[in-house]
């Protein structure tokens, strides 16, 4: 399902006025979810799952083109863990 195809079913069941209404809902959603986790914040949805921040530390790694080896700084990371009730409707 491509983003598109995901406006239309949330305008479907959610009984929005239009695609382009259920298409700003998903935009801000995710707008809403980005500023939050740029925050350092943690969004929850019960029963859907924790969007977070996760730091990976910084480590060598190696160009598998040239063998050659290279630093790979420490970052931020989005992470997603899914909650028990959405792990149980896709088991």
């Amino acid at each position: 399902m491509n983003k598109g195809e995901l406006i239309k079913a949330i305008s479907t069941k959610a009984g929005a006025s239009s695609d382009a209404e259920a298409g700003r809902c998903l935009d801000a959603f995710i707008s809403v979810v980005k500023d939050t986790l740029k925050k350092g914040d943690k969004v929850t949805i019960a029963g859907f799952g924790t969007f977070s921040i996760s730091k990976r530390k910084a480590r060598t790694g190696v160009n598998p083109q040239t063998g050659a080896k290279l630093q790979i700084p420490a970052m931020k990371v989005p992470k997603f863990k899914a909650g028990s009730n959405f792990k149980k409707v896709v088991k």
